[in-house]
């Protein structure tokens, strides 16, 4: 051991082996520690043996803790509670349709703003990084929940899928809540609120793989694969237990689809039919532009500042009442409904639209055993074409309107029953066309309207919500994928010609409230390569220098709204040191203008000491305001009230006016005080800064910054060059540069969109020639229904014309 006689700390000794030598490190410093603390555990071994229990306890508690806090076990929670909530709310409101419909509205008027409409235009925002007050809260989920199955109880033409997405969402918010404290993984919302997207479209319609892709294309810009089986898995396991809990009830006999076919497999279209699909997809497309169109007009129509809208939004429960009393007039089955199928809702709509049977030829004779609730449909005195068109149009129309009513409500079921409509009303004229059917091979092959409906359902919901994974839902919905070419070939057609005049119904809503989005940038445009951050940046930027005073400070606060504000080295050199919130600039000022500190400080100065400046503005408590009053007369208020008195009081004998000549005086000396601390620098050591915000350089291409807004979430981002501030870009820039005007003249357009109308900026009122083609297009489509319409009625319902 020479080394421990040369004074080394650390000691190595050289064994041998049996081949080779091998050095080992001689145990000191941390392995002597470490072998006296395992030697002080044998010895207290015994007293351990006494406490197994309690040590048993702390360790299954600890293996319990790990085990909850992963992925699976909020996605069951997640799985389990919307299916028992989607399940719920099906049976009641199933329930509910037993009853009249009209005193059931007004109860489906939310208690919390949050919960109107779909949701899913709000969840757009929040997936963008917007915050949005108690849109992901307990009271707004309990309102949704409350609400929703008032509206599907009353048999109003809303939907449930939009309304669901935001419930399972802020399910998933609650849940994440609960789940943070066993993981801080759920902290994340981005990953949590996609999953419950997912789930909620999943367990609407039993449609887990439908659902995730659709919930991907309706929220999301750019979507992490590492979500994607949680999509996945939390979506089948939910879809799973809602269709088991149907056959539990009795609902139906086994786990199936929820609106089951049963096409033909071996030739369940033939290619000449392939026009007709085309034809479907490209009407769908015109409709369903046609339908975001008046929607939106209804929306702006009761936001006009006029007596009946004043009146409207002081009384909100007359809106809906007035709407549901006019529409169930005009559907009751007795009535104007008998001729258009009013005493079927929705569910019963879409079975009766997809079955096998071939209306018109059975129109005129008597009905089949097996046609069940399609009978409903026909008429002894009205053609069946006169009864789809007059169902189509008449729901077209209420369904544009009851989903603008203040309540929880969607327009994804209400469009896929149009659709489906649509697509039979297709159907039987080709049926009516070919009466024997296609000639193939030498084989006749029937028409089979019901492939039309699905069709149609399928193309115009895409329609509406520019998704392409409604081809998927019908799949799923129907238990068949025989018609999945021209399917697919109607729904893409329906998305080009509805992108070229609409946005979505979603993107509709979110310009309509005015919500912060980022629009998309069109494909193939070279002017999104040639525009720069330098052409749509703001150069007047509000900021704050390291020697800032306090009261530029304040003036910034007033003067901007701001969240954030960038920090300069100088005003002279510009060198982006950071950013500071407003948050913290608002705490700091309280702290440094509290009477606690002005007590304080001038406590302090009163004794000779030198005022405290570094004191924590955290540490701010407010002060009761008799407390502040006693201590400033003990700190200050004396000396300077004997100076006065002894002026002033040889001239007075009044004790009032001594009183308010003192109440005057101190506030003369807290004015001067916070005149004086005002003009102090900033304290830049007590605030908490962002050193990293995210900049961009001057000649950042405009595709380049529309990726990193979508990716990253971004609200603002600065613009430095050689680390010299020289503006900001916020959302505001960049959707004006998308699609407004820039500086340098040049526009740009989303995806097709070079018929899309130019939306006012004020009132996002629709130009006079794009309302004159769409209506021109809306006849042109309409027209050969209308041709249809009167060659059949002229033939076989002259009854119809004379109730007329």
């Amino acid at each position: 051991y020479l080394s421990d006689l040369l004074g080394n700390k650390k000691t190595v000794i050289f064994f041998f082996a049996q081949l080779y030598g091998e050095y080992r490190e001689h145990p000191g410093g941390s392995q002597r520690r470490e072998a006296t603390r395992l030697l002080m555990e044998r010895h207290l071994e015994s007293d351990r043996d006494c406490n197994v229990f309690p040590d048993c306890v702390a360790r299954v508690q600890k293996f319990l803790v790990s085990k909850l806090g992963e992925d699976w076990i909020f996605l069951v929670l997640l799985g389990i509670t919307m299916a028992l909530v989607s399940w719920t709310m099906d049976y009641a409101s199933a329930k509910s349709l037993q009853g009249t419909s009209l005193p059931r509205i007004p109860s489906a008027c939310p208690f919390t703003y949050s919960s109107v409409g779909s949701g899913i235009p709000e969840l757009k925002t929040i997936l963008r990084g917007v915050v949005l007050k108690e849109y992901l809260t307990l009271k707004a989920f309990i309102a949704k929940v409350v609400g929703l199955t008032a509206g599907l109880g009353s048999g109003m033409p809303v939907g449930k899928e939009g309304p669901f997405v935001h419930i399972a969402s802020i399910c998933a918010a609650v849940l994440s809540r609960f789940m943070s404290f066993f993981s801080g993984v759920y902290q994340v919302s981005s990953n949590i609120l996609t999953v419950g997207c997912a789930v909620g479209v999943g367990c609407c319609f039993g449609t887990p793989l439908g659902g995730v892709l659709f919930s991907i294309e309706v929220t999301s810009t750019y979507f992490a694969v590492r979500n994607y089986w949680r999509g996945y898995f939390a979506a089948t396991f939910s879809a799973f237990i809602f269709r088991v809990l149907s056959v539990f009830n009795k609902d139906a006999v086994t786990i199936t689809a929820l609106f089951r076919t049963n096409f033909r497999m071996d030739f369940p279209f033939d290619l000449q039919e392939l026009p007709a699909f085309a034809i479907i997809g490209i009407s769908c497309g015109f409709l369903g532009a046609f339908f975001v169109y008046l929607n939106r007009q209804v929306v702006l129509f009761m936001r006009r500042p006029n007596i009946l809208t004043r009146f409207l939004t002081k009384h909100r429960l007359i809106f809906p009442a007035v709407v549901t009393l006019v529409v169930t007039t005009l559907t009751f089955p007795p009535g104007f409904g008998q001729f258009m199928a009013g005493e079927l809702m929705p569910r019963e709509c879409i079975n009766s639209l997809f079955d096998n049977f071939t209306w018109t030829k059975i129109w005129g004779s008597s009905l089949p055993p097996g046609l069940g609730r399609s009978a409903v449909w026909f008429h002894p005195d009205v053609s069946i074409f006169v009864i789809l068109i007059l169902f189509f149009i008449m729901k077209f129309w209420m369904s544009a309107v009851s989903t603008t009513m203040p309540i929880p409500s969607g327009a994804f079921m209400p469009v896929f029953v149009l659709g489906a409509a649509f697509g039979r009303l297709v159907g039987e004229i080709m049926a009516t066309l070919f009466p024997h059917g296609i000639l193939f091979d030498g084989i006749l092959y029937r028409i089979i309207p019901g492939g039309y409906a699905v069709i149609g359902a399928a193309a115009l919901t895409g329609a509406v919500t520019h998704t392409v994974s409604t081809a998927v839902i019908c799949f799923e919905l129907t238990g068949q994928i025989s018609h999945i070419l021209p399917m697919m070939v109607a729904v893409i057609l329906a998305n080009m010609v509805a992108q070229g005049l609409q946005p979505s119904l979603y993107d509709s809503i979110i310009q309509v409230k005015k919500l912060p989005y980022l629009p998309e940038l069109g494909f193939g445009h070279i002017s999104q390569y040639n525009i720069f951050v330098e052409d749509i940046m703001v150069r007047k930027v509000k900021f704050l220098c390291s020697h800032s005073t306090y009261r530029e400070v304040l003036h910034l606060l007033d003067s901007t709204s701001l969240k954030t504000f960038p920090l300069v080295d100088s005003k002279e050199s510009m060198i982006l040191l950071g950013s500071i919130e407003r948050s913290e600039l608002l705490a700091l000022c309280d702290w440094w203008l509290s009477a606690e500190r002005r007590i304080l400080t001038q406590g302090q100065s009163s004794q000779g000491q030198v005022p405290c400046a570094r004191i924590s503005w955290e540490s701010f408590a407010f002060v009761d305001e008799e407390e502040e009053e006693n201590e400033d007369d003990k700190v200050y208020l004396s000396i300077y009230l004997s100076i006065y008195l002894s002026i002033v009081r040889p001239f007075t004998h009044s004790p009032i006016k001594t009183q308010q000549e003192t109440a005057l005086l101190r506030k003369y000396n807290i004015k001067v005080w916070e005149e004086t601390e005002i003009d102090k620098p900033l304290d830049i050591d007590q605030i908490r800064i962002d050193p990293s915000p995210f900049q961009l350089v001057e000649r950042t291409s405009l595709h380049k910054t529309h990726t990193l807004f979508s990716l990253l979430g971004l609200s603002h981002a600065y613009v430095t060059n050689t680390g010299k501030l020289v503006g900001v870009v916020a959302l505001k820039e960049l959707q004006k540069a998308i699609e407004g005007s820039t500086r340098s003249g040049v526009r740009l357009r989303p995806p097709l969109a070079s018929f899309r109308d130019t939306i006012r900026k004020s009132s996002l009122l629709i130009s006079v020639p794009l309302e004159f083609s769409v209506h021109f297009l809306f006849f042109f489509l309409v027209f050969p229904l209308d041709f249809f319409f009167l060659f059949f009625s002229t033939h076989t319902c002259p009854v119809y014309f004379s109730f007329l």
